[in-house]
Parts: C-alpha cells; structure tokens; sequence
C-alpha cells in the first residue's frame, strides 16, 4: 500500500508548480522545474522559482518528505555568446545558495547550459572505450556470439540511449560515437586499424547502421509508438495523422499514412518525428505491421541505402 500512496501524493506537486507557473516533470526519485524568460527577466524569474521550491518544500515536509538540497541544481540555458555576456543570478534557499552549472544530467543525458551535447557524447565515447579495451584483452578467449553479446550490453546500448537527441548535431559530434562503432566493429572480427572493407564488415557482416541512421531509426521507431498509443500522451500529441485533420483529410497524403509537419523546430520531436515518418515508403507508413517486424523492414531499408 506504500508504493501506491506515494505516488498518488506526488501527483499534487504539479498542482504546486501550476500555482508558480512553473513547468514540471516529476520521475521516481527526481523533480524537475522548467521557466521560460527573456535575459532581462531573469531576476523576476529566480523570484518565482524560489518561492515556488519554497512551496515544494512546505509540501513535501506534511507529506514527510525532504527536499535534497546537496542533490539540486541550477541550470541556465541559452546561446554560447549570451551565457559569456550575461551574469545569470543563483538560487536562495533559505541559508543554501545553488550556484549555476555548466551541465546537469537528465536522465542520464549531459545536457549543457549552450544546448549542446558535446560532454554528453565525450563521456559516451569515453565510456565504451573504457569497456572496449577490457573485451579486447580477452577477445582471444570468448566466440563471436559472446562478444558481440559483451558489445551490445557495454557499448552500443550506450551509443543508441537517447540518441535522438543527436539529430542535427554536427559531424564532429557524431564522428566520435562512429569511432566507437568502427572499434569495436574490428573487435568482434579481428582486424586491424589499417585494414581495408571496415564499412562492408559493419554492413554486410554485422548488419550495423552508420551513427545518424542510428539516430534516425530510433526516432522513426519513437514516431510509430505515438502513432500506436504505446508512449505517454505528451508524446503522442505531436504525431497526428492527415487523415485526422478535417481541411486535410481528402488530400493524398491522408490514403498515404502520411503526419503533419510543423513549420518551427527542426530537432523538436513534433518536427523530427513526422518528417522521418513521411520520408519512409508507403509501404513502411503502414501501422499494422507488428513491432518487431517493422524494425527489421526499417533496418533492412536503410542497409539498402549504402
């Protein structure tokens, strides 16, 4: 009866936020507050979003709960040229005083106060090499099949959590999480760094996909759970069908499975996911196919492509 109860509490934190204007996203264990402003608001904002942790702090006191204050921080988002321009103020709470942060974790992702995702993808590529090099001293002992299971557990799990992210990022970014991938490529065969046919090896062999097809895939494969009502409805909203549209619902994209795209945010899900979606074939668009036999036509498609 715990469990239950406890989340059925924490719901009425969203009813705190609204009260401040502040957007939230609550998970398990983590609380996290959205604002919006204009740099020349930001000591009105600072405001508002201390008296509304303030309010959470009330809250979660009578419902016996305690408010981590080593554990919060303070992240101010924005162009490169106006974070080195601007002094962005910190964060009272009470006698604590939350410093700015260059980067803060959400979900696992190194998010940086310029929206870029450069230390996120430095401590990937770190990490799987660290586990790279631990496989290839005791490659010589394991099969084939028990090293790539090492490899999809340790690395490329790591390189595909949350790489939609990286749609649009520039090459250089993406190019280090490719290094990884041709690594340990030539780990699970046996070759070295200088041999030729690398990109066959990882097509045609081991029926890898390039880091921004990767990238693609799981966006697609996002795309098709909002159309299918298998994700949350925040999600879901931001893929609707043509044929859902009553001005449209007698073009030829409605027959064609095809979603509307919206005209701001290249890299916003609402942008990116539908116009993947209606890049794909017709035949692909079609929902119902299952789930595992959609992804491997969509593999397939885009191993067709090199």
């Amino acid at each position: 009866m715990l469990g239950p109860r406890l989340i059925l509490d924490t719901a009425d934190l969203t009813d705190v936020a609204k009260e401040h204007r502040v957007t939230i996203h609550s998970f398990a264990d983590d609380t996290q507050l959205y604002l919006h402003c204009c740099h020349d608001d930001t000591a009105s904002t600072i405001i508002r979003l201390e008296h509304c942790i303030q309010d959470i702090n009330q809250w979660m006191a009578g419902n016996r709960l305690k408010l981590n204050i080593d554990k919060t921080e303070l992240l101010w988002a924005g162009t490169r040229r106006l974070l080195q321009d601007f002094t962005f103020p910190s964060l009272q709470l009470a006698v604590d005083v939350i410093t700015p942060k260059q980067h803060a974790r959400v979900l696992g992702v190194v998010i940086s106060a310029d929206l870029s995702l450069v230390k996120h993808v430095t401590n990937v590529s770190v990490t799987c090499f660290h586990h790279l090099c631990q496989l290839l001293h005791i490659r010589r002992m394991l099969t084939v099949e028990s090293a790539a299971t090492l490899v999809h557990a340790s690395v490329t799990s790591r390189v595909d959590y949350c790489n939609v992210v990286l749609d649009g990022s520039l090459k250089v970014i993406t190019n280090k999480l490719s290094r990884v991938m041709n690594v340990a490529a030539r780990i699970l065969a046996g070759t070295r760094k200088f041999d030729r046919s690398l990109t066959q090896l990882m097509h045609d062999n081991l029926h890898w996909l390039d880091v921004p097809q990767r990238v693609k895939y799981k966006a697609i494969i996002l795309t098709r759970h909002c159309l299918i009502s298998t994700v949350p409805h925040y999600l879901a909203a931001d893929c609707v069908p043509v044929s859902e549209m009553t001005q449209r619902c007698y073009l030829r994209s409605a027959a064609g499975y095809q979603l509307v795209v919206r005209s701001f945010g290249l890299r916003v899900f609402s942008v990116l996911g539908p116009r993947l979606w209606n890049s794909l074939p017709r035949l692909l668009r079609n929902t119902n196919h299952n789930t595992t036999s959609f992804g491997h036509s969509l593999k397939t498609y885009f191993l067709s492509e090199y």
